[in-house]
């Protein structure tokens, strides 16, 4: 939008002066004299000669250090602010100690807001809302449910409360049974928000699947009682006690969340892959891509999955067991041949057995870190067998390198030897033509997934959950990838912005952008406080303008107090 210019200014008889205010402003000058370097305020004006623009000087306000000190700077800004209501309002604050209506968080609503709606997520809730009589804005609470994901992870309860700790537009009337109500409109409209998201993105972003990137997690419930979804199974968070569900998440090459799924929690990793797989397919009708997967996925059943679908097969780069899969360690391994350098910190070779294509990678970094810290343990071991067997019996670390032999245990050498071929390397089976450099940089750029987990069990707190029903379960994990979103999309502004901050000290930022309603002569303001640390960056990376220092506030507020009506 152009800059709106104002008038320039009419003495009374009606004549114009030859400067505009909107080009008028405060310049420094420094004279260099004999007894020393002074610096001269001066009133200049912009203007504009042809191709060049030059300052003009309307007037000389005096030398800085003395106007500074006897105080005519100070006294000629007093006077002025005298016919600017937001200065005006500012000073009164700073000098009377006006006491506030209430001081609200603000900058994370206004941040994550502007995201939100570049997402089009809510005319796609209002949508998916249509015909529902909820008598409240769902699409409002579900941006509240996504937003405390994010900043203050806790039970719908304590959302409630810390809503009313936010200035944002609609949060107002949020009651906490409007939270739940939303959790299961969530459940029910999962699917048909998922595919919407998915095709919306492709469209949006105009990018095609070539990497999808997958993994699993799991969450546990604090209930004992098991469903049809929270079964016991392994469990990541170490309480195999509890019930809990198995996530699947699926991710593009620049790590946007393209899919996710909500699996029984006894679902082992090999059938969520082939779950996520099916869905990739069917809902979303991905005829071609490259899955890339851990180690734990690999298995005959997953590959042919991956392959022998006759109208959608997909190509794959999965990570091997090189311990547990005999043809790895035993034939992969053992082939001679020469590495090729792709970067410092990284070494490839091909190996093929029959027609199946391995690719070994090696860091030599990992390497001598591996080596030494095999060459410690072995240190460790011959000095407590000294002691007699049962000193390491027990010990895990220990049992790989030990063996009984007639009678005693003694150090295994060949468990030595076969363990020295591991050192610095990992393995992938792929069924990609890709060059082995190509297909090794793929599968380490699955720190895109992990991460994302990272924030999904971490900042999101998916876990524990609290809700009593299968539904509503299912509801708040879907909140808590709709903040997923929101997430992963700020922290890609801030990657292209080359803003490097950790997201507790962002989060800690934004969070001191306040919104203080304040009431002077009559009239309602809303100052905002001062943008510290990160808070101006993350602003700039989501596109989103600061709000003024002071404005006013028409609607009416609650009746001040006698302090404030007094100021």
């Amino acid at each position: 939008m152009p800059r709106t210019r104002s008038a320039p200014l009419k003495d009374p008889c009606g004549s114009s002066p030859p400067y505009d205010l909107a080009r008028v402003f405060i310049r420094v000058k420094r004279s260099v004299q004999s007894s020393g370097t002074y610096e001269y305020l001066q009133i200049v004006e912009s203007v504009r000669e042809g191709a060049r623009v030059r300052q003009r000087v309307i007037g000389n306000l005096g030398r800085r250090d003395q106007i500074v000190a006897d105080g005519t700077l100070d006294g000629l800004l007093r006077s002025l602010a005298k016919f600017s209501e937001r200065l005006r309002v500012v000073e009164r604050v700073r000098q009377e100690g006006l006491e506030a209506h209430q001081a609200r968080s603000w900058g994370p609503a206004l941040v994550f807001e502007r995201l939100w709606r570049e997402q089009r997520i809510p005319e796609l809730l209002r949508r998916l809302a249509e015909g529902r009589r909820f008598g409240f804005d769902v699409e409002r609470v579900a941006f509240a449910l996504a937003l405390q994901r994010l900043c203050a992870p806790g039970s719908d309860l304590q959302g409630s409360a810390w809503l009313r700790t936010l200035e944002a537009p609609g949060f107002d009337g949020i009651e906490l049974h409007h939270l739940y109500r939303t959790v299961g409109f969530l459940e029910e409209v999962r699917e048909d928000l998922e595919r919407a998201l998915f095709f919306r993105d492709r469209d949006l972003l105009s990018q095609s699947i070539d990497l999808v990137f997958i993994d699993t997690t799991s969450t546990f419930i604090y209930r004992f009682e098991e469903t049809e979804l929270r079964r016991r199974g392994y469990s990541r968070d170490r309480m195999p006690d509890q019930p809990q569900v198995v996530i699947c998440l699926a991710v593009d090459a620049q790590g946007w969340p393209i899919a996710w799924d909500i699996l029984p929690g006894s679902t082992a990793d090999k059938p969520a892959l082939v779950a996520m797989i099916e869905k990739l397919r069917e809902r979303f009708r991905i005829r071609r891509a490259v899955v890339v997967a851990d180690r734990g996925m690999i298995s005959k059943d997953t590959i042919a999955q991956l392959e022998d679908h006759a109208e959608a097969p997909f190509d794959f780069i999965l990570g091997c067991r090189m311990r547990q899969q005999k043809e790895v360690s035993e034939e992969v391994l053992a082939r001679a041949g020469r590495y090729q350098k792709v970067a410092d910190n990284l070494e490839v070779k091909e190996v093929l057995v029959e027609d199946r294509r391995y690719v070994v990678c090696r860091n030599p970094a990992e390497t001598t870190k591996d080596a030494a810290a095999r060459e410690a343990l072995l240190a460790k071991l011959e000095a407590a067998l000294e002691h007699g067997p049962k000193s390491v019996i027990s010990n895990k670390g220990f049992a790989r390198f030990l063996k009984v032999n007639r009678g005693a245990v003694v150090i295994d050498r060949e468990a030595v030897e076969r363990d020295q071929r591991l050192d610095g390397k990992f393995v992938l089976r792929t069924s990609t033509d890709l060059p082995a450099a190509e297909v090794a940089v793929a599968y380490k750029s699955l720190w895109r997934v992990e991460r994302a987990f990272r924030e999904t069990k971490q900042t999101l707190e998916v876990r524990p959950l609290y809700h009593h029903r299968d539904d509503t379960s299912v509801g708040h994990i879907v909140g808590c990838f709709l903040a997923l979103r929101l997430e992963v999309d700020l922290q890609r502004r801030l990657d292209a912005a080359d803003v490097d901050c950790s997201w507790p000290d962002l989060m800690r930022d934004l969070d001191q952008v306040k919104a203080v309603d304040v009431t002077l002569d009559g009239r309602h303001y809303r100052l905002r406080t001062e943008l510290r640390g990160f808070a101006s960056d993350v602003f700039a990376a989501a596109g989103v303008r600061p709000p003024r220092v002071v404005e006013t506030i028409h609607d009416e507020h609650p009746v001040a107090t006698d302090k404030l009506a007094q100021a």
